[in-house]
């Protein structure tokens, strides 16, 4: 059933250089263009700068003692020195694993161990986040230690550890001061490291969502990632001298992939708003830098749209962008469109796996094409979807997606079965959505497999749900999911969002359902929230939301063989 794969288009072809390499061409056609624009820090660099700061910063931790391979940890939030220890790590051929923000004591003593960090480089501080406080905890050793030379019980392979900001700590190294522990001989050892570095080697762990067990470290290569970034940012039309405001977080890949190594691989300018996702942060940014491009998950473009000043903004400079991350709603990407005046907005899909774009609407799509599916498959890559046995199943059937090709993960760091189960002999990564792939290529995403809500027997997909009640002139935001019912096996739960100064009732919402969509599709049950359990990266925890449900209604879920 060789027709049913889905494939990419052959051209442009695949870049076989490394980030480093990237970088010094970038500096090389660009030197006086700017590549980093901080807004909350005041920081502006152009390639030329970025390219001579990552040579200092990448020399600098080789004289801390880090050797190619070893693995470097950056946890903080959006900010020009998370982007410059990106780069840095990559020339010195260091293994950067980006550590989410919103992690907690137990979460970041599990990465930093499961893939033996060597030297971490932290925030102090973000909100509640006291990042520099919970290492202290969790090794009080760096207290009386020398930066190199740390010996902790509960973290025994970390030797350094490097601060962003605020008052200086003890056994802390400032972030500013190491760039000047490089010797000659630390510049000369990096310029012979570099030309050894290969396309396929790995260079950035990123840990995948653990609501199903313990976060897996995602292994990604030079090859993996800076060519995704480079196709979605040809799939973006951007162009050098463009400014793309990046309020999506780095430590994802929609930020360090599609935003920092698409505008390194054009030209562009990485503009960030702010330590975290603010609309009026965004909105001033794009206002102010004139930036011609703006990325952000469904979550960002409502929270901005909904903003009472937008109106007052000028985004007239916008022309581009994605809107990736989870699901879509079609009513807002015409906002995007007609509002923002993103007239090339696109669709993104894709996992932290698959590094991670492999669907993307293109510019002169039809209108019903990028607004309502994610788009075709990006070059270089095949897609195809199966069924429960792994059989490949007739473009039009609803399967499990799978993803062959260069932007596949090289596995899961030091978990070789969890690798073999996500990634099939044939060399096809499993994804877990459900998907659609129709006669032209085009692909939906229609939830996932964990996600699909069985009652009486008949499958309901949330997102389905979910795009019919966007409809609704009062919803600003809706989830769906689905919790446990004695009679149907499940019944739905819809969380509702309202627009500011709107009020409905759970009748006006099932009424506005009646007779438009089938009967089992009806929520039985709605709330009405002012906010969704969130992900860092703007996804909704759907696992809490059914959670609570099930402790505020009194369910039992029902046991299984």
């Amino acid at each position: 059933m060789d027709d049913a794969i889905a494939r990419g288009a052959k051209s442009p072809s695949l870049r076989e250089d490394t980030i480093g390499q990237a970088l010094a061409e970038a500096a090389r056609r660009w030197p006086d263009q700017e590549a980093v624009v901080s807004v909350h820090q005041a920081i502006r660099w152009t390639w030329r700068d970025l390219d001579g700061h990552s040579t200092a910063m990448a020399a600098g931790l080789l004289a801390l003692g880090l050797e190619p391979g070893d693995r470097i940890g950056i946890w903080s939030p959006n900010k020009a020195q998370w982007s410059l220890t990106q780069f840095a790590a990559a020339r010195a051929g260091l293994i950067l694993v980006t550590i989410n923000p919103a992690y907690r004591l137990s979460e970041v003593e599990y990465t930093l161990n499961k893939v033996g960090v060597k030297a971490l480089v932290a925030a102090e501080s973000f909100k509640t986040s006291l990042y520099a406080d919970m290492i202290d905890s969790l090794a009080p050793e760096i207290a009386s230690s020398q930066p190199g030379q740390i010996v902790s019980a509960r973290l025994p392979q970390l030797k350094t550890v490097i601060q962003i900001g605020g008052d200086l700590r003890s056994g802390w190294l400032p972030f500013e001061a190491v760039p000047g522990l490089s010797a000659t001989a630390d510049m000369l050892r990096l310029a012979a490291i570099e030309p050894t570095l290969k396309a396929t080697d790995p260079i950035n762990i990123q840990f995948t969502s653990g609501t199903t067990g313990l976060p897996k470290g995602a292994t990604l290569s030079h090859r993996n990632i800076l060519n995704n970034g480079f196709f979605v940012g040809e799939a973006i039309g951007l162009m050098a001298g463009d400014r793309l405001c990046l309020p999506v977080p780095l430590y994802h890949c929609f930020g360090m992939v599609m935003g920092n190594l698409g505008c390194l691989t054009h030209g562009a300018a990485m503009v960030y708003p702010s330590d975290g996702f603010d609309p009026v942060a965004v909105l001033e940014a794009v206002q102010a830098e004139r930036c011609t491009g703006l990325f952000g998950v469904p979550t960002m473009f409502i929270a901005t749209l909904g903003h009472p000043d937008f109106d007052t903004y000028d985004l007239s400079s916008l022309r581009t962008g994605c809107m990736a991350g989870s699901p879509c709603p079609v009513e807002v990407m015409k906002q995007v469109i007609g509002r923002m005046h993103m007239s090339g907005v696109t669709i993104a899909y894709g996992m932290t796996e698959t590094s991670p774009v492999s669907f993307q609407s293109a510019q002169d799509d039809p209108m019903d094409r990028r607004v309502g599916t994610v788009g075709r498959v990006q070059p270089h890559l095949e897609c195809k979807v199966v069924d429960l046995e792994g059989n490949t199943l007739p473009r039009g059937e609803t399967g499990e997606l799978c993803t062959r090709g260069y932007s596949v993960m090289l596995g899961y760091w030091d978990d070789a079965e969890k690798t073999a189960e996500a990634i099939d002999a044939d060399g096809w990564m499993h994804t877990g959505d459900l998907a659609v792939i129709d006669a032209a290529g085009y692909g939906n995403i229609v939830g996932r497999i964990k996600d699909m809500v069985i009652r009486g027997g008949e499958k309901v997909y949330p997102r389905e749900v979910e795009e019919y009640l966007y409809r609704h002139p009062k919803i600003e935001d809706v989830t769906v999911v689905g919790v446990p019912d004695p009679r149907f096996g499940e019944e739905l739960c819809a969380w509702i969002r309202l627009r500011p100064g709107e009020t409905a009732t759970e009748a006006e919402v099932t009424d506005f359902c009646r007779g438009q969509i089938a009967h089992y599709k009806i929520p039985r049950y709605v709330r009405f929230v002012d906010a969704f359990p969130m992900t860092v990266t703007g996804k909704v925890q759907k696992f809490l939301i059914r959670d609570q449900m099930i402790a505020e209604l009194g369910l039992t879920v029902a046991q299984t063989a």
